[in-house]
């Protein structure tokens, strides 16, 4: 129904007058009250029970923000997942309620509050609220930094109506920097050390860490990650939750912290294969700021929820490679290969065709090791030579990997050398860039190794849709040769299991009741048939629900406070570092009251209808 001018006229001066009142940013919220309903939990509820309940008054987009609020304060001094939240999270969730309100729904992530890792870098210009998250890679040597421009995949999120929740706090500098025994998993100065939620202390494994612990407790409905070698589905399966690693060059890697232009991937992490779908549809396309982007086959992103079908595995064909499963097998594995033959013959029974032994040709584990440590190595320095140069604001003055290392040996809170710098040195000493010969035959070499010796050879010898294997063994070859994986939850460690710690001695790798997971290894592109797969064998099985975590938030929607309009509700976006809510400087004030005047003008666009460029 159309609105008339003078109710809209209306409805703008009473969006200023409230502004102007309201100039140091305080969150004060008017929450209507909601139709008495049973809300699902916060911890299974999914993208479609959400647009059900917005659809029906039972909820806004404010009371779900505020939801997810209530549970980060709640759980994050214990396992520190989010690393910052975004202070305007209740003022976005506003604006989108009002979009709906009058009838503009941008898609399926409208409303809905997402985390972003630490390394994808928000960044607006000076006329809009207050998105710069400070927090990057973990490291004091980049706080306060800003970027010339946010990260292409943020204002993909933005457009479809994403709440940019605020960022989940990552392993430092996406685990590029000490030995493995020297650092942990999920550490980082900025942000301390995540933990996951399924025994104590345990080892939340790579270093999209915050996003997956993050998802598996409800505290955002998805995430979006990054992965080199691992950090997506790793992370995803010792979270109970699902990760999509990319085809390299589905998504966009602009502006995010590089590790190798000839391996990062930017995916989403969800709890259930049709929410990570939502998500991968969302972010996905070509982006004239990452050529690598322009050789997707398609110029019209598919629709990767179509592809969830129930039926999927009815007729396809799935190899087992096991001398790549073989080679990573330990004690420690049993009861993961105990779940996985049980999955086989899930995947059997609905209609697959399981081909077994169908073996990569070359499996030679040192050799793409020491490729790709020069392939990583030499893209590091140059690629984050380009990234530094590419700040509007440099406090400490960072231009170089040699910068940073100086920087982290002097800074007391970056506890060198306990935690060392290893792979920095190893990379400063090699003396050849990512254009030199060594580096290209290296990269050809596990280009090589990873596609005709290994997953697509495999593919191809016995006409295989994908290839399925346990999610520890899956991510090597597809992370050198840039092809997709998608993770879903398999099972947990039982009762009796012997305690493993990580090398450092910090933490629990291995314990009763820490989950493990399902791959689905596939061609460049078909994102689409291993989402079929993995969504057929998720909903046959539906494992993520057999194991809660030892830790759980207790606030849920239903918890929500009812204030009238004469109590209008304020929440107060508190919480002790490094979940930061600034002081309220004038410099703050001024900038807020200017956000809030440009987010009026955005919204007497709307109510118009002239074209706007979407802030969100």
């Amino acid at each position: 129904m159309q609105l008339s001018l003078v109710a809209r006229l209306v409805y703008v001066f009473s969006v200023v007058s409230t502004t102007l009142s309201n100039p140091t940013g305080e969150h004060q919220c008017r929450i209507a009250t909601p139709r008495p309903t049973t809300f699902p939990l916060l911890d299974d509820i999914s993208i479609e029970n959400l647009h059900a309940l917005f659809a029906n008054g039972s909820l806004t987009s404010v009371n779900l923000v505020h939801a997810y609020i209530e549970r980060i304060l709640e759980v994050n001094p214990s396992l520190r997942a989010v690393g910052e939240i975004n202070p305007d999270a209740l003022d976005i969730a506003r604006a989108l309620d009002l979009e709906r309100s009058m009838g503009r729904v941008r898609g399926p992530l409208h409303g809905i509050p997402i985390l972003i890792k630490a390394g994808l870098p928000p960044s607006c210009p000076s006329h809009c609220i207050h998105c710069d998250l400070g927090q990057y890679p973990g490291s004091y040597a980049l706080v306060g930094a800003k970027v010339s421009r946010e990260s292409s995949v943020v204002t993909k999120l933005r457009d479809a109506g994403a709440v940019i929740l605020g960022k989940a706090t990552m392993g430092e500098w996406a685990q590029c920097r000490s030995r493995k025994a020297s650092s942990s998993h999920g550490w980082s100065a900025y942000g301390g050390q995540v933990l996951g939620a399924y025994y104590p202390q345990q080892d939340p494994s790579g270093s999209s860490s915050g996003s997956a612990v993050a998802v598996s407790l409800g505290l955002a409905l998805g995430s979006i990650a990054t992965e080199t070698s691992g950090s997506i589905v790793n992370p995803a399966e010792r979270g109970n939750v699902v990760g999509i690693k990319p085809t390299l060059g589905l998504t966009s890697r602009d502006m995010v912290i590089p590790i190798s232009i000839r391996q990062d991937t930017v995916g989403p992490i969800g709890r259930t294969v049709k929410d990570a779908a939502y998500m991968l549809s969302a972010i996905a396309g070509k982006d004239t700021f990452d050529n690598w982007t322009s050789t997707q086959p398609y110029d019209i992103t598919p629709d990767y929820v179509k592809a969830c079908n129930f039926l999927g595995l009815k007729g396809a064909r799935v190899g087992v490679p096991r001398n790549g499963i073989d080679y990573y097998l330990d004690d420690s594995t049993k009861p993961v290969m105990a779940a996985f033959e049980k999955a086989l013959q899930t995947v059997r029974e609905a209609g697959a065709r399981v081909i077994e032994e169908a073996n990569f040709s070359s499996f030679d584990v040192p050799a793409f090791a020491r490729n790709s440590s020069i392939v990583l190595d030499t893209d590091f320095v140059g690629g984050l030579a380009n990234y530094l140069e590419s700040l509007s604001t440099n406090p400490n003055d960072i231009h170089s990997l040699s910068d940073i290392a100086r920087f982290t040996r002097a800074d007391p809170r970056e506890e060198h050398p306990d935690r060392d710098t290893y792979v920095w040195d190893r990379q400063l000493s090699r003396n050849i860039s990512s254009s030199s010969l060594e580096s290209f035959m290296a990269y050809q070499a596990n280009l090589r190794m990873g596609g005709e010796e290994g997953v697509i050879g495999a593919l191809d010898r016995h006409k295989l849709d994908a290839l399925i294997m346990p999610t520890f063994a899956s991510f090597h070859l597809p992370a050198i040769a840039g092809l997709p994986v998608v993770t879903v939850p398999l099972g947990f460690y039982p009762a009796q299991t012997p305690l493993r710690m990580n090398l450092k001695k910090t933490m629990v790798s291995v314990a009763p009741n820490i989950p493990f997971g399902l791959a689905f290894v596939g061609r460049r592109w078909s994102e689409e048939k291993l989402i079929s797969l993995a969504y057929a064998f998720e909903q046959r099985t539906m494992i993520r629900r057999k194991m809660k975590p030892y830790i759980r938030p207790t606030f849920e929607l239903s918890d929500q406070l009812e204030p009238t309009e004469e109590t209008p509700y304020k929440l107060k976006l508190q919480y002790r570092a490094p979940v930061v809510d600034q002081p309220r400087s004038a410099r703050r004030v001024f900038q807020k009251t200017m956000g809030r005047l440009f987010l009026v003008r955005s919204w007497m666009l709307s109510v118009f209808g002239f074209q706007q460029h979407s802030l969100f």
